[in-house]
């Protein structure tokens, strides 16, 4: 037994020792650890320096010491050429190819231009309807934290209402003929709203108007969003639902109301049936004559929804659109030539319509009206519409660029048409010289500008939503314009309510009475008193016991010396000249004395109801 030198040396186990490299595939020189058949070499081996290698370890010929990079000497024994793969090396290629067979190849998806789709979908209609109730519920939120006694536009179509629905129901004959001097017929809006009014009270007809109102933004959403696209239709309608006319007229117990939304249906059914036969655009015909019918003044727009139906059928028909401008044309012109013609209407649209009586306010006077009214909606819409004609894309998806879009002539043509009509009632009543119901014909203007305001906002917001923050602060500036303008604007007419109790007891179906604003008690009083019980503060005419004739102030004063009126209502608001007038007549009358004077607020400040009762 020979005894063999110790050269092992034991040392601290390391689990890792495994994983480092001993040379190998990787390392730069090219070369790979190969062990000694039969021998296996101990890791940390030194040989001591008598220690021959032994004969079957010796360095063949023809292999030079590798002196560069990573030699070591003591491996350098086990090292073989770098062209010398091991058998390792040698069966990879054969293992990847029965992995190759044995699993089918893997392919990589084609990946889509854009990440989002520009057709419509179910999440997007939800989302966009999402918003826009939310939109809705922001505007009846403004609308109905209105409050007030009825003003004497919504107690004049209220009694009137009544009084048509028992003239129809049984008979009874009209106390007048509202038919002669209502911008309106009265047959239509009245009568409904006084339905609603006999089972719900006021708060009840006007709430009939918010639905009204309701419906027209939502129109306006519908129409917007097939002209454009969701974004541009709910801006649009977000802008539309906070505006001054729009709030107000939204518990306001008026034709206006109901006329706006005709218009709004009409143009909706117009944008809809673009791409439907040539005849639909007649459905439309009706509904924009009964618009009329409701209110006069809506036949001021009349001619753009003619023209949309234009503008709207020409890129999906071509040369058929001005056939179906024509149609629409002729079937507007036929139905409200049966209408007129065939109804006593035409005195009233001569008197409160096309032959009115001219104001004496200042066009620069109503030009700065329209402007706080509605001038910031009216500017978002000239942007939306000069950067339309710009650039016509509306979806942000490359895919967009490669659809056909309208010409610059036809884009123009629309914003010009758009925005124009908001023009048309400003114009209008500087025509007249009068800002009597001007903030309510600005709202019908702004329906038809409300697209393009759309448009305006979602180029001021940008691509993806970059500005976010100017878009919010142009709404919030219109919502805070629209607060502050509605709540001067239902503030504008004193309460009513201590008036009415103060004079209860002083009313019956004999009596004549005057006040400045006779609609008011004649409609909370309607179950004691008849409208042609009560004389006004307006176009006076009185003959005396003498049998003379008397007009204006002189008439006042004839009647109140005969002592013609039982009881005597003054606000001195409504017309205060005329009520300086009486009260001057009534100072050291023997047949008067004051029976009531009651404060109230208003809009502009203080005021007071004074109450007259005779006493021989």
């Amino acid at each position: 037994m020979t005894s063999r030198p110790q050269y092992y040396t034991p040392e601290p186990y390391d689990p890792y020792a495994d994983d480092e490299p001993q040379g190998g595939w990787f390392n730069s020189d090219g070369y790979i650890p190969s062990q000694p058949q039969g021998y296996d070499v101990p890791q940390a081996y030194e040989a001591p320096q008598a220690y021959e290698v032994p004969q079957a370890y010796e360095v063949p010929q023809g292999y030079g010491s590798p002196e560069g990079y990573d030699y070591d000497p003591r491996t350098y024994p086990y090292q073989q050429p770098a062209d010398q793969p091991t058998f390792a090396l040698q069966t990879v290629p054969e293992a990847e190819a029965e992995a190759e067979a044995a699993e089918p190849g893997y392919h990589v998806p084609a990946t889509p231009e854009v990440g989002w789709d520009m057709a419509a979908s179910r999440r997007r209609a939800w989302v966009s309807r999402a918003v826009l109730l939310f939109v809705l519920a922001v505007q009846a939120v403004l609308s109905l934290r209105l409050a007030n006694s009825a003003f004497q536009d919504e107690a004049l179509y209220l009694s009137a209402g009544h009084a048509e629905l028992q003239h129809l129901l049984h008979g009874t004959p009209l106390p007048v003929n509202y038919a002669a001097y209502f911008s309106g017929s009265p047959q239509l809006y009245p009568v409904l709203a006084a339905a609603v009014d006999d089972r719900f009270g006021l708060a009840g007809a006007r709430t009939l108007s918010l639905a009204f109102m309701l419906g027209t933004t939502a129109l306006l959403y519908s129409f917007t969003r097939r002209l454009f696209n969701e974004r541009a239709a709910l801006a649009g309608a977000a802008l539309f639902a906070v505006v001054q006319s729009t709030v107000v007229m939204g518990y306001f117990a008026t034709y206006d109301a109901a006329a706006v939304f005709l218009l709004a249906l009409a143009t909706w059914i117009v944008v809809r049936t673009d791409r439907a036969p040539v005849a639909a655009v007649l459905l439309a015909a009706p509904v924009a004559v009964l618009a009329v019918g409701v209110k006069y003044a809506s036949a001021l727009y009349l001619p753009t929804i003619v023209v949309l139906a234009l503008l709207t059928g020409w890129p999906h028909k071509g040369g058929k659109a001005f056939l179906r401008m024509l149609l629409l044309a002729l079937g507007i012109g036929a139905l409200l030539a049966a209408g007129m013609y065939g109804t006593d209407l035409l005195a009233g649209v001569r008197q409160t319509t096309t032959d009115r009586d001219h104001g004496s306010d200042g066009a620069a006077f109503l030009l700065q009206r329209s402007a706080e009214w509605g001038g910031l909606m009216f500017l978002t819409a000239v942007g939306g519409a000069l950067s339309y004609v710009r650039r016509s894309r509306m979806n942000e998806s490359p895919l967009a660029q490669r659809l056909g879009n309208p010409g610059w002539r036809w884009r123009a043509l629309l914003g010009l048409l758009l925005c124009g009509t908001a023009l048309l009632a400003p114009a209008y009543q500087v025509h007249l010289g009068t800002v009597v119901s001007l903030f309510k014909h600005v709202g019908f203007g702004l329906l038809f500008a409300a697209p393009m305001a759309g448009v305006g906002v979602t180029r001021l917001i940008g691509a993806h939503f970059r500005y976010p923050q100017l878009g919010i602060m142009l709404w919030t500036a219109t919502l805070c314009l629209g607060i502050s303008q509605a709540d001067w604007r239902f503030g504008v007419w004193p309460d009513s309510a201590k008036m009415i109790q103060v004079i209860d007891s002083h009313v019956d179906r004999t009596g004549h009475y005057m006040a400045s604003t006779p609609e008011v008690p004649v409609y909370y009083l309607r179950e004691k008193t008849s409208q042609r019980q009560w004389q006004g503060a307006f176009a006076m005419e009185y003959t005396d016991r003498k049998g003379r004739h008397h007009v204006g102030d002189a008439g006042y004063r004839a009647a109140l010396r005969d002592g013609a009126y039982d009881l005597i209502v003054l606000d001195g608001l409504t017309n205060p000249r005329v009520d300086t007038v009486v009260a001057d007549a009534l100072k050291g009358n023997a047949h008067y004395r004051l029976l009531a004077d009651l404060p109230f607020r208003n809009s502009s400040g203080t005021g007071h109801y004074r109450i007259w009762v005779k006493t021989s």
